[in-house]
């Protein structure tokens, strides 16, 4: 029995050695998970306070956990999370079971973290672990943006194209209208009756006109003329005409600091969206408050601002509109924007301007938000790249005399009514006219005899040639041809990137008969003579720049611009020969070392095509190469400087 009883013992002895064992394994275990999780492990009381947290707590909100025992759990819990957090506890509490559920915690540096929770409850303790999933919510929402972006791309493009379609033929019938309601204008000078009927007619053209131009803002799909423009004068310049516009009954404060940085914009465009800011601002304060109008200089530094999540790393200057009204309500703070969406009785607004605004900007390159708060008031903020150059010299075609002529001008239009009135019109204003109804009928009349001053053509015509390639031909056999496109919609043969090729004029349709004898006093006044000239102060060239070195190539087109010059830009040869495609230029300036195709092999091209290009190789070799032509290449040693370049483009005009 005594053998028995020890063997007994001896065999308990070994079991609760055992398991013993066992649960300093498992202890081991369960410490290991507890300080290696990722995720936070904590225990608190029903009181809140919390017992204890794993290392995980430190890694995730940058906070000791020894400082977190004796505190309660909601210390940490995002202020407008609270609530929600409290609510999702006391029903795990009161149902004990498992719950789950999302909140936000402060990290130390004092941003959020989001966190997903499971939390369950035993007795009066509650265990929780919780997983950040601060980055993953940062992805989605990326994701939702960037679907969001691409809906609204697709939504613009779509829009866009719609109203480029209807716009041009609204615009020529506009245009029919137009002229004729203005040449009736004389024939009923004299009776009040007709002259009132004729008056509230033109202004139904007028609406009619402002609309298709809406539409077109909208869609990205109207022909910027971008000018480097100081900020703050142009807020001076708009807060003199707002005032004469919105009247006495409003406060109009305008905030220009010194040192405010240029950009490059539309002049008209930016004054008109300012204007329409300030015009929404004034119905929304019922006539009466304070409008206050801001230029200010924005960075966006590398990495990104929180505050302009929409911004690339750079420099912008920002124009803001701030108004005293009741604010936008947040339910239809996401439609504002929308085309036709207004909160106007019917009849006061077409629901056009913000989604203009909207267009423009962003077709300039930039990016419009809206801060708003019900009872306080709205801001509307443009923010737009900063331009480097030096401020543009703005020209004012309004202050040309009214005028007809006695040149001979031809007119390419394919629309007979519209021709018609135009014929009429130019005849009445003293020009000789001649017509084609498609490019080809007027490149024949240009190749024979006829002496002809200005080409005025549609830039949208049936047939196979378009106008633009007439228009090059045409240049090559008469180089002085003043040329003066219009259109009501001008797809992508004259506009690049949202902007008015360089060198070219427009007259957008409808028009009246002042817009057109202006406009054609202006284009012959600035057309090239036959010898080019390359004086400051002369008529511009429009010179294709191809220079693989960015830092030659900037600084090139810096100097060129400050010639007067016009300048597209090419880094390669094969980059080059796609501009050539599209745009006239009148002088070729290019280094010889390329990469890709060479330098020479360009200019060989060039003048395959047109043999009277005038060519400048950028080298530093002595002599040209040899390529076919009427004239012999000139030759620019680097490193050169602005005197060089204007020595170089009279050698060439002499060649």
């Amino acid at each position: 029995m005594a053998v028995e009883r020890r063997r007994a013992e001896q065999d308990l002895l070994a079991l609760a050695a055992a398991l013993e064992d066992k649960v300093e394994a498992r202890t081991a275990e369960r410490d290991r998970v507890w300080r290696n999780s990722r995720d936070i492990l904590l225990v608190a009381g029903n009181d809140g306070l919390l017992r204890a947290v794993n290392p995980a707590w430190s890694a995730i909100l940058g906070l000791e956990p020894e400082a977190a025992i004796g505190r309660n759990y909601l210390e940490f819990v995002w202020s407008e999370d609270i609530d929600r957090t409290r609510a999702a506890l006391e029903q795990a509490q009161s149902w004990l079971k498992v719950s789950s559920f999302e909140n936000r915690f402060c990290h130390a540096d004092g941003t959020p973290r989001w966190i997903s929770w499971h939390t369950s409850t035993e007795g009066d303790l509650v265990f929780a672990y919780g997983r950040d999933v601060t980055e993953e919510k940062a992805q989605k929402e990326a994701l939702r943006q960037a679907e969001e972006q691409l809906r609204q791309a697709q939504k613009m493009e779509t829009l866009g194209q719609l109203t480029g379609g209807v716009a041009h033929d609204f615009n020529n019938l506009l245009q029919v209208i137009s002229g004729n309601l203005q040449l009736l204008r004389r024939d009923v000078a004299g009776n009040a009756r007709a002259e009132r009927r004729v008056a509230q007619a033109a202004t139904g053209v007028e609406r009619g006109a402002k609309l298709a131009s809406q539409l077109l803002a909208f869609g990205r799909r109207q022909p910027l003329e971008p000018k480097v423009l100081n900020v703050g004068r142009l807020v001076a310049s708009t807060g003199e005409m707002l005032r004469r516009t919105l009247g006495e009954a409003m406060e109009i404060e305008t905030v220009a600091p010194d040192g405010s940085w240029n950009t490059l914009v539309d002049p008209a465009q930016i004054e008109n969206a300012l204007l329409n800011l300030a015009i929404n601002a004034r119905d929304a304060m019922n006539g009466g408050g304070r409008l206050v109008i801001a230029a200010a200089n924005v960075t966006c530094p590398p990495g990104g601002d929180r505050r302009f999540p929409e911004l690339a790393p750079g420099d912008y200057v920002e124009l803001s509109v701030a108004d005293t009204g009741g604010g936008i309500p947040p339910e239809i703070l996401p439609q504002v924007f929308e085309p036709f969406f207004s909160t106007k009785p019917l009849g006061k607004g077409t629901g056009l301007g913000l989604s203009m605004v909207y267009g423009f900007v962003r077709q300039s390159g930039g990016h419009v938000r809206i801060e708003t708060e019900m009872g306080s008031g709205t801001t509307v903020r443009l923010t737009l790249p900063r331009a480097e150059a030096d401020e543009d010299r703005l020209s004012d075609e309004g202050g040309i005399e009214m005028t007809g002529g006695t040149e001979t001008i031809l007119v390419a239009e394919d629309d007979e009514a519209v021709r018609a009135i135009v014929v009429e019109m130019l005849a009445d204003l003293g020009y000789g006219v001649l017509t084609a109804k498609d490019a080809a009928g007027a490149l024949e009349i240009i190749e024979g005899e006829a002496e002809i001053d200005l080409l005025f053509t549609d830039v949208v015509m049936p047939g196979a040639m378009k106008s633009t390639e007439m228009v090059r031909r045409a240049r090559r056999l008469r180089p002085d041809l003043a040329v003066l496109f219009t259109s009501g919609y001008t797809e992508n043969s004259i506009v690049h990137d949202g902007r008015l090729d360089a060198g070219v004029e427009l007259l957008s349709k409808p028009y009246t008969r002042d817009q057109l004898a202006r406009k054609i006093r202006h284009v012959l006044a600035c057309r090239r003579p036959a010898g080019l000239r390359s004086k400051p102060g002369g008529d511009a060239l429009t010179i294709l720049l191809v220079e693989d070195d960015t830092l030659i190539r900037l600084d090139t087109v810096e100097l060129l611009s400050g010639l007067g010059h016009r300048v597209l830009e090419a880094e390669s040869a094969e980059q080059a020969l796609k501009i050539i495609e599209d745009q006239d230029f009148d002088v070729l300036f290019t280094d010889i070392g390329l990469p890709g195709m060479s330098g020479d092999e360009l200019a060989r091209r060039v003048r395959d095509a047109d043999p009277g290009k005038r060519v400048i190789f950028a080298t530093g070799k002595a002599c040209a190469p040899s390529v076919p032509g009427n004239a012999v290449p000139v030759v620019l040693n680097k490193p050169y400087n602005a005197s060089a370049i204007e020595r170089a483009l009279k050698d060439m005009q002499s060649a």
